[in-house]
């Protein structure tokens, strides 16, 4: 049984990641967890004289994410009665990727689901400050990011964007290749090469990368770099009708090359696609 972890914030595009994930494993058998954290002023809770206040502050806002977790479910079920799927919904007071990573192993999540915009709207840099946050910080899962107002498409095109500094497992490569494997999905390898030709390291890496996908369909798509990363990806993503991009994070990633881009400062990395980051 596949076990997902959804965190919410109760916003539309929130729900509008777990309809996406339900419907991308509608035909296998999957336990979701739906987390909500909510956060309580520490200052309130510690200072003597707030005790009293800290504590119905606190029973204020949990009662609140109970509540409204209650409803999330009881609407993910009603959308989802044909589906081989099961709810869980878990509600903290802790910080959101603190509680995502201590929840990745309690509960042996294999894949974290989170909408690309939280419910302030706010645009941030790269596609939203938490999904950043856990981007950056949650080394042991599988992410994928849902943009905003997603409607579910068939991921049969999927972009495999690396710079093949990273020898991928077949372990590493499983939540891509699970999902390949269900739609019978094209893989685009796309490497933006800065150099004529490959070093021995990105030889051995892409050796060993056919080797992995020697099972499926894929082709490699060499792609000049002649301006900012995140605007080549983008286009590809255009050019070539891409359903779903799939990124690595590991240390000097492609994913931070493009996040230290200067021009994304400017014009974002927002992604209109479903955004699979696999951990190394």
């Amino acid at each position: 049984m596949k076990r997902i972890l959804v965190p919410t914030d109760f916003s539309n595009n929130a729900y509008g990641a777990l309809f996406y994930v339900t419907r991308l494993f509608q035909d296998q058998e999957c336990k979701f967890y739906i987390l909500n954290t909510f956060d309580v002023d520490t200052s309130v809770l510690t200072s003597r004289i707030n005790t009293t206040k800290g504590d119905l502050l606190y029973q204020e806002l949990s009662n609140e994410s109970q509540e409204k977790l209650t409803e999330t479910l009881h609407s993910i079920v009603r959308d989802t009665e044909d589906f081989k799927h099961t709810f869980e919904t878990i509600s903290v007071s802790k910080k959101l990727t603190d509680t995502i990573n201590k929840t990745i192993k309690s509960k042996n999540i294999d894949l974290v689901v989170m909408g690309t915009k939280g419910a302030s709207g706010v645009k941030e840099v790269l596609i939203g400050s938490n999904t950043v946050k856990a981007i950056k910080n949650i080394k042991d899962c599988a992410i994928l990011a849902v943009p905003d107002e997603f409607d579910f498409k068939k991921p049969t095109e999927i972009a495999f964007a690396t710079d093949f500094k990273c020898l991928y497992s077949i372990e590493s490569l499983k939540p891509l290749l699970e999902i390949v494997t269900v739609f019978s999905s094209n893989i685009r390898v796309m490497h933006i090469h800065e150099e004529e030709k490959l070093d021995e390291i990105q030889e051995h890496n892409l050796k060993s990368l056919k080797e992995n996908f020697k099972d499926y369909n894929y082709c490699i798509h060499w792609i000049p770099r002649f301006t900012q990363k995140a605007k080549l990806i983008n286009e590809f993503i255009d050019d070539m009708n891409i359903d779903m991009l799939c990124m690595s994070q590991y240390k000097h990633s492609l994913i931070e090359s493009i996040t230290h881009e200067p021009v994304i400062k400017k014009i974002g990395f927002h992604t209109p696609i479903p955004f699979l980051v696999i951990p190394e």
